[in-house]
């Protein structure tokens, strides 16, 4: 009979090598600000000629797979769309609706709340189900800011302050672990957004770090696809709901 997934809990050398992979890669993200680097997709040619005629495009930042920790592994994923007919003053109205989440990312994402707003820095509430094998539900609350670097360039940073498993999710028995404990599906994620408008459209990035607990042996057949296939299919979902609720 296989084996099932035991609880597990964040480890400070786990999350301090999270804090220091996120430290750097945000130091790097910060020098390509300015200019024309500013896209991911202008990288290349090709790139840029995929997400131009309409295709999400998602890659693992560097390297084959996620980065290992100590008894946790980073996602670290980017993705690109162009969302024709778009203006960035409406793009930004659309995703600043956080109320409203819940309908524009569905099924992933079961709830949302606006916490409280002060001019471009938000707080907000999202219930999220991660599905893979297993169904995960998780409680989070992040901390957004959107910064604006040029009239027709926006970048925003989103950082999960809480990331609370959710046992029993909407039934009478539910119950809310304590953060950083569970099966360890979600620890952290910060999301890294970029805007540009131009070329009759808005093109639209996100690079999401993401923490988790590492596959360990003989679980692999319910925690893998869980962990490494959840991050980017997700990063791909909300790429295509943006643009399709700022192109509707």
């Amino acid at each position: 009979m296989p084996e099932t997934p035991q609880p597990v809990t964040l480890q400070p050398e786990t999350l301090q090598a999270f804090q220091d992979y996120v430290r750097l890669a945000e130091s790097e993200m910060d020098q390509s600000l300015p200019g024309a680097g500013f896209l991911w997709c202008d990288g290349t040619p090709k790139r840029s000629q995929q997400i131009r005629k309409g295709k999400v495009l998602a890659e693992l930042w560097s390297g084959d797979g996620p980065a290992r920790l100590p008894a946790g592994l980073i996602h670290d994923w980017i993705a690109a769309a162009f969302a024709p007919g778009a203006t960035i003053t409406g793009t930004l109205s659309r995703i600043q609706d956080y109320d409203n989440h819940k309908n524009l990312y569905k099924p992933e994402v079961i709830e949302s709340k606006l916490i409280s707003r002060h001019e471009n820095d938000f707080k907000i509430f999202l219930r999220i189900l991660k599905k893979k094998v297993i169904a995960v539900v998780l409680d989070t609350d992040h901390d957004v800011v959107y910064i604006q670097v040029a009239e027709d360039r926006w970048h925003c940073r989103s950082y999960t302050t809480r990331v609370c498993e959710v046992e029993d999710a909407g039934k009478p028995s539910e119950k809310v672990l304590p953060p950083d404990s569970g099966y360890g599906f979600l620890w952290r994620l910060n999301s890294y957004w970029r805007f540009q408008e131009r070329d009759g459209g808005v093109f639209m990035e996100c690079r999401a770090i993401s923490l988790t607990r590492n596959i360990p042996a003989g679980l692999g057949w319910i925690i893998e696809p869980i962990v490494r296939g959840v991050p980017k299919e997700s990063l791909i979902a909300t790429l295509e709901n943006t643009r399709r609720a700022v192109t509707a």
